[in-house]
């Protein structure tokens, strides 16, 4: 009798074993991937990272906005004069260099407004030579090798019994579909970046145009500040993936499997909570709220 139920223990056990194995088995991958990605996603410039879609955006940029930001520029010009003349004792005491100043403001307005989407792409050149030069350093190995943190881990669950042995298959069944959740908020996070750039760059004539008037200057002001803060927060992203290679590769040798694999899903939550709030701090490093 206590052979049969011998059996059936070492059968139950080598199917658990199998079980868990398997969902361990790649189980990081599709992590290792997106995580890998946001060094080449973040370290591309919108040029680069999508010719297609790039190439529409100026084209809207351009044939689109910039005619509006032609019609808001006058409007605004012609506020800033009406106001300029009005401020002077309601044009009793003009001089002629009041003139001359609001001919070279109409001309920087001008130069500013035509050569907008020059000044935003240098805005996020510079940004990602920044960030090309901090990849080198901040950067590690971020691949998570739960083989290399277990060691002969089919041994070592053959040494546990079947209670504990079916908690740590659900452990890992539970852990992959959290992992894979894990992988699809990074690809939304640094994907959702890019897109967020095109948008922003695609308006970008209007809030220029008004760069030059003392009352609505304060749009085109904001707006660089956004600009700044979204271009930068790139930088931002890779000292997160930086952190997050550091915390991954000093995970020790776990006694506990499911503590091991937990921490490594604890660190992967850090992660996305970190790229979501880099965002944030972006904004509040150039005060772009």
């Amino acid at each position: 009798m206590n052979f049969i139920w011998d059996k059936i223990t070492e059968w139950l056990k080598e199917l658990l074993v199998s079980g868990v194995v398997s969902n361990l088995s790649g189980l990081f991958d599709s992590i290792n991937s997106k995580v890998a990605d946001v060094a080449g996603t973040v370290g591309a410039s919108p040029q680069t990272w999508n010719s297609s879609i790039f190439n529409m955006i100026r084209s809207l940029s351009e044939n689109v906005m910039v005619p509006i930001a032609g019609i808001i520029l006058t409007f605004v010009m012609c506020l800033d004069l009406i106001q300029m003349l009005i401020d002077r004792n309601n044009m009793h005491d003009v001089d002629t260099w009041m003139f001359f100043k609001w001919v070279f403001k109409t001309f920087c307005a001008v130069l500013i407004v035509t050569n907008t989407w020059n000044i935003v792409m240098g805005v996020f050149d510079v940004a990602q030579h920044v960030v090309n030069q901090a990849a080198g350093v901040i950067i590690g190995d971020t691949a998570m090798d739960i083989s290399t943190l277990m060691g002969d881990i089919e041994a070592r669950l053959m040494e546990m019994e079947i209670g504990p042995l079916f908690g740590l298959w659900f452990q890992s069944s539970l852990i992959g579909i959290i992992a894979w959740a894990l992988s699809i908020c990074i690809f939304i996070i640094t994907y959702g970046r890019m897109i967020e750039i095109y948008m922003i760059t695609s308006v970008a004539p209007i809030p220029m145009a008004t760069m030059v008037n003392r009352e609505w200057g304060q749009m085109g002001q904001n707006y660089l500040r956004s600009l700044f803060a979204l271009s930068f927060q790139a930088f931002l992203i890779m000292v997160c993936v930086g952190i997050y290679a550091v915390l991954v590769q000093n995970i020790s040798v776990e006694s506990d499997v499911g503590a091991a694999l937990w921490t490594c899903i604890g660190y992967t939550v850090l992660l996305c909570f970190t790229l979501f709030k880099s965002s944030s701090v972006a904004k509040s490093v150039f005060n772009a709220h």
